[in-house]
């Protein structure tokens, strides 16, 4: 039987989530061996995607097979995984799902959030960015609006990444401000590598006057990833939402 996990995860000390020959230290690895051990079967899970080092998520799905039912007492299961991870990672949920149910290729919606702290916070300092400077929400909030006009966004994803097509559907995009922190929030059907942390920085760009609404469409037009802003550092990146057809589950 096919099931699927919820996953919530710190990112800080991991190599992200995929396991990788040169990075042993990844969650999906430290999942896998886990799973394994309680299981007592080999698991190999495959996730919604590949956040990167040092990126959180609250809600992170990866699918994989077992004979065991896991189902009859959820509640026990639930806790003999949680027992063999590490205390940054915990396993939320089990849910079951249809046989050919892929958590990656079967998401329709994935949602970002980055934190941003305006106020130095100790307590803060593996989960968000530090930027006490000055920034005009209002301009990066219209600049924000702008995204989901475009869907081409190859200005904003890593160098020398190969993708198939560097098109997304944008359908939400909104700065908050919360305290003493500001929360950026974007949802879309897909995100290229790196992609929310560039329009982060780019964004960052127009919050202090460096870079005007018009100029930040202009970097979208132009396709060219070093005319856009500095990626953001991966400390206040969490994947908060990943949404299915309802379909996918028994």
């Amino acid at each position: 039987m096919r099931y699927f996990l919820n996953i919530s995860y710190k990112g800080t000390g991991y190599h992200g989530w995929q396991t990788q020959d040169n990075a042993i230290n990844t969650i999906q690895a430290v999942c896998d061996a886990g799973l394994t051990r309680v299981l007592k079967h080999p698991v190999f899970l495959l996730g919604c995607g590949r956040t990167d080092t040092g990126v959180h998520a609250r809600e992170f799905f990866a699918h994989f097979d077992s004979q065991v039912s896991l189902l009859e007492d959820k509640r026990n299961w639930l806790y003999k995984f949680n027992s063999v991870l590490p205390f940054d990672i915990a396993v939320n949920d089990i849910l079951a799902v249809k046989d050919k149910a892929n958590a990656r290729f079967d998401a329709i919606s994935r949602t970002y959030t980055y934190i941003i702290s305006t106020k130095k916070d100790p307590f803060m300092l593996d989960y968000a960015l530090f930027f006490p400077h000055p920034l005009d929400i209002d301009k990066m909030n219209e600049a924000a609006a702008k995204l989901k006009h475009f869907k081409e966004f190859s200005s904003f994803k890593r160098s020398q990444t190969q993708n198939k097509t560097d098109n997304c559907i944008i359908k939400h995009a909104e700065w908050k401000k919360k305290d003493k922190q500001l929360i950026f929030t974007i949802t879309a059907d897909r995100f290229l590598r790196n992609m929310v942390r560039a329009i982060v920085g780019t964004m960052l760009n127009v919050g202090t006057g460096k870079c005007t609404v018009e100029e930040f469409c202009r970097i979208i037009e132009s396709k060219n990833r070093s005319r856009a802003g500095a990626s953001v550092l991966a400390s206040g990146l969490y994947l908060s939402k990943v949404e299915y057809p309802k379909d996918v589950f028994i």
